[in-house]
């Protein structure tokens, strides 16, 4: 529903606006003078502004200027409403900064009309700075990723490459010196043995970081559970899951997202928090998939300041392409409580799945 603020001196013709506006689906607002309609727009931006020009104490063109001039409201439509027909005072209107211009008395069909365009257009403009926010969001998301390839790319071959190399090296002087001792035989067989097993262990966390297969075998709540032990045993971060047992099956963008945000999370949380608890809930309430993940650490001085890197920026975007939204609250000294939501479709209403 749009906004419509009506600024006029005049009880009579804010009542006549009101009523040429009746059954159009506006949400209508009065200012009595140009100046409480600038106090009006310090704490709610209109959709479009109808703003009469004689007034007393600072007339239309005065307040249009004042808008213009005011960052946060400077783009909000104008349309001035006035009872001056010339061509001086169309031209001061234009001046001042007016989108457009109705003589009065005012014609009802032409009012809407015009409304109808004003507010299709500022709908429009809206959707393509939404559209260009996702485009922005996408980029940004395609770079993490890329960063993301190039890490596991050298971790390959700076890391499994070079381990591999060795060993391979550690095989080959073995073959061309089969004479030595049973005993030393066996203590570079086993030496090699452990190289092996840690190699085996670096490819299958590399394949767990890609795409944890226990997300696919056993489903969100497991893959969740999992992950918090092996992230208790591997950091000594003691951490704490529930589970609401009637969450259903999610969609497959649903459990990834949710799994990254955690990981993420509890990154963040071990890195920066300075935490001695962290406490995890996965739970649906009126209709809603929520994750909730919680620690008693430092806190975040201010949430709403984000670096550019892989953080909470990224889980917030991560969160919107995919459907969602993330909110953080947090306090110095208090630690932080990150909640991921996820909207439950209705088909998956109705009772749990099985995981």
């Amino acid at each position: 529903m749009s906004k419509i603020l009506i600024v006029d001196d005049d009880p009579t013709a804010r009542e006549t606006l009101i009523a040429m506006l009746e059954g159009e689906d506006y949400d209508l607002q009065l200012a009595k003078d140009g100046f409480q309609a600038l106090q009006m727009l310090d704490q709610n931006q209109p959709d479009l502004i109808l703003l009469d020009v004689m007034m007393p104490g600072m007339d239309g063109f005065e307040v249009c200027r004042r808008i213009r001039s005011t960052p946060k409201v400077a783009e909000v439509p104008i349309l001035i409403l006035t009872a001056l027909d010339d061509r001086g005072s169309l031209l001061t209107s234009i001046e001042s900064g007016a989108d457009d211009f109705l003589t009065k008395p005012v014609d009802r069909h032409e009012l809407v009309a015009r409304v109808r365009t004003i507010t299709g257009l500022n709908r429009y403009r809206t959707l393509m700075e939404q559209r260009e926010n996702l485009r922005h969001m996408a980029e940004r998301v395609v770079a993490a990723q890329e960063e993301e390839r190039q890490r596991i790319s050298r971790e390959l071959h700076d890391d499994l490459g070079q381990a591999l190399t060795t060993h391979l090296l550690a095989l080959r002087n073995l073959q061309e010196d089969l004479s030595i001792p049973v005993e030393t035989m066996f203590e570079r067989l086993q030496a090699l043995h452990d190289q092996s097993y840690e190699i085996f262990v670096k490819i299958r966390r590399l394949a767990q970081d890609l795409r944890p297969p226990v997300l696919d075998a056993l489903g969100l709540k497991l893959a969740i559970q999992t992950y918090c032990a092996e992230f208790t045993r591997r950091t000594h971060l003691p951490v704490i899951f529930e589970v609401d047992s009637s969450l259903p099956v999610l969609p497959d963008i649903y459990n990834i997202t949710l799994y990254r945000v955690l990981q993420e999370a509890l990154t963040n949380i071990i890195k920066h928090a300075q935490a001695s608890q962290a406490w995890v809930d996965l739970s649906v309430e009126e209709d809603i998939i929520n994750l909730t993940i919680q620690d008693n650490g430092r806190g975040i001085p201010d949430p709403k300041v984000e670096s550019n890197g892989i953080g909470l920026a990224s889980m917030r975007e991560r969160m919107t392409i995919a459907g969602g939204k993330l909110n953080i609250s947090s306090r110095p000294k208090r630690g932080t409580i990150l909640s991921a939501q996820f909207p439950l479709a209705p088909s998956l209403r109705g009772g749990p799945g099985v995981e």
